[in-house]
């Protein structure tokens, strides 16, 4: 199938993300800024829609990009109903619950809506969402909590996750659903799945805080703590929302989610700020022992990647308290654009799952 030209779309909260391929490899990315002034006379993150695609059209235009030469359109999948990991073709069911924001509103969510849009308006073109951060694959086990009416959920950072380690099995010249592998994806929040042979069956909730202290993620915390200040008269619920996704870790405790800058003061010979990256790498440390015992012990190897894995110290200090379990390999950043075309590339050429949201 001709890949001539695809685009790809990842919008965030004050910007949108745009890559143009061709034949796979990619011609440009760009980084495209909304004022928050801007932003703010929207109601909803939906009504953006047609200001975010008239942006991208704009942004191609300056690149003297002909999009009526654009055959697919991926988009970063925003917060659908949990699916197995893959790619969907946008469809009206997909449409409806981004639309409605049934499962809660993210700008991630516009990714498949401008995409569709965008496509609609060229003969024959299509769009496409690849492994959403709902992504779904946990064993049974791994939801039950101790309380029936609370169920452990699956969202993480499954585009990266998934990406880098088909990469990896690719470099060893096997098959990502013959690996065991534990692969954690260290940014602004912190997820450490268990992939098992080819399902992440067992994994923290990064968008709720949950698992290992992060720049922006106050981590699992003493729950008994945790409701005396829900019911403290200090914070609001909204407050405490924000403690544990944007205000929490890093942040509430220095101030600032730059990862790269605490390193630099805890080198530098600044204690509490040793203290606070040593206990992140610590915490991220215990998760990754964890989802060893999830796959029992037999792990092929341990990935680390996201933003934080350019940083050496800190890789470093996971490296020496679990490399005993496995051999470890390290991916700085994430390419979720390159992710996103390739994604659909590997599934329309019958290398990747492609399916139908129902």
């Amino acid at each position: 199938m001709d890949h001539s030209l695809l685009l790809a779309i990842n919008p965030g909260s004050t910007s949108t993300k745009i890559a143009v391929f061709e034949n796979g490899s990619k011609l440009f990315q760009a980084n495209i800024s909304h004022s928050v002034e801007v932003l703010k006379a929207y109601k909803s993150v939906v009504e953006q829609l047609q200001f975010r695609k008239n942006a991208i059209l704009a942004e191609l235009k300056a690149h003297s990009m002909d999009s009526s030469k654009v055959a697919l359109v991926v988009g970063r999948g925003g917060l659908v109903k949990p699916i197995k990991s893959g790619v969907y073709e946008v469809n009206e069911a997909l449409k409806k619950d981004l639309t409605s924001c049934k499962y809660g509103e993210h700008a991630s969510n516009l990714g498949a809506l401008i995409a569709d849009d965008i496509a609609g308006s060229f003969p024959n073109a299509k769009a496409y969402i690849v492994d959403p951060v709902v992504v779904d694959e946990l064993d049974p086990v791994a939801r039950v909590t101790g309380i029936p009416s609370v169920e452990r959920r699956s969202i993480f950072h499954a585009l990266n996750q998934k990406s880098i380690a088909r990469r990896f099995a690719n470099e060893q010249g096997k098959s990502y659903e013959n690996l065991n592998l534990v692969v954690a994806h260290l940014g602004g929040g912190v997820s450490v799945g268990a992939h098992r042979h080819g399902n992440v069956v067992d994994v923290n909730n990064a968008l709720d805080g949950d698992g290992p202290m992060a720049p922006e993620r106050s981590g699992s915390l003493p729950a008994g703590q945790l409701v005396d200040l829900c019911y403290g008269g200090k914070y609001t619920w909204q407050e405490m929302r924000s403690l544990l996704t944007g205000k929490g870790g890093l942040v509430a405790h220095l101030g600032t989610n730059s990862g790269q800058e605490v390193v630099q003061r805890a080198q530098q010979g600044d204690a509490q700020y040793k203290l606070l990256i040593d206990s992140m790498s610590y915490q991220t440390s215990k998760w990754i022992g964890a989802m060893a015992a999830v796959l029992q012990g037999r792990v092929d190897a341990i990935l680390i990647t996201g933003g934080l894995a350019y940083n050496a110290c800190l890789v470093d200090d996971i490296r020496a308290r679990t490399e005993f379990i496995a051999p470890i390999h390290v991916y700085p950043g994430e390419d979720e654009m390159s992710a996103l075309a390739h994604g659909v590339i590997d599934a329309l050429e019958g290398i990747a799952p492609l399916r139908k949201y129902e």
